[in-house]
């Protein structure tokens, strides 16, 4: 299951991915695991919750996402719930600020794997510049 948290900058994305981090390791019988561009979340997270610097292992835009998160999920079976926080950061590969058919063509591709983990994903951006396609996946 996709679940996007989408708002602008400032309106508590990261926040609200802390919560449900937290939450999810506190009842989790399997593994929680956090992707981010930095190491930020270090402080905030229980160290239960695995965090991964995408910046150590060089990924950069959202094909390149897309392999290392299902090589996440097929290579953890115990994977319950996978956060990427500051998405289009991690997205980005050229001059545009962000790519949302490259988000979406991504988010497709996550979406036709087999998992019961939840993937869940921080976009910062207005809610109606997202491609129809990806509306169904937004956190209200």
């Amino acid at each position: 299951m996709i679940k996007l948290i989408v708002g602008t900058k400032g309106t508590g994305k990261t926040k609200t991915l802390i919560e449900m981090a937290r939450a999810a390791a506190e009842e989790s019988k399997g593994n929680v695991v956090c992707i981010e561009k930095g190491d930020k979340l270090a402080r905030e997270l229980p160290n239960t919750v695995r965090l991964v610097n995408s910046e150590e292992y060089q990924v950069k835009g959202f094909s390149n996402l897309y392999g290392f998160l299902a090589g996440f999920l097929a290579g953890n079976y115990d994977i319950t719930h996978l956060f990427v926080d500051g998405t289009f950061k991690i997205g980005k590969v050229s001059d545009v600020e962000r790519d949302y058919e490259g988000l979406a063509a991504m988010i497709q591709k996550l979406a036709k794997i087999q998992s019961d983990a939840q993937v869940i994903f921080t976009l910062s951006c207005d809610e109606a510049d997202l491609p129809a396609a990806l509306k169904e996946f937004i956190v209200k």
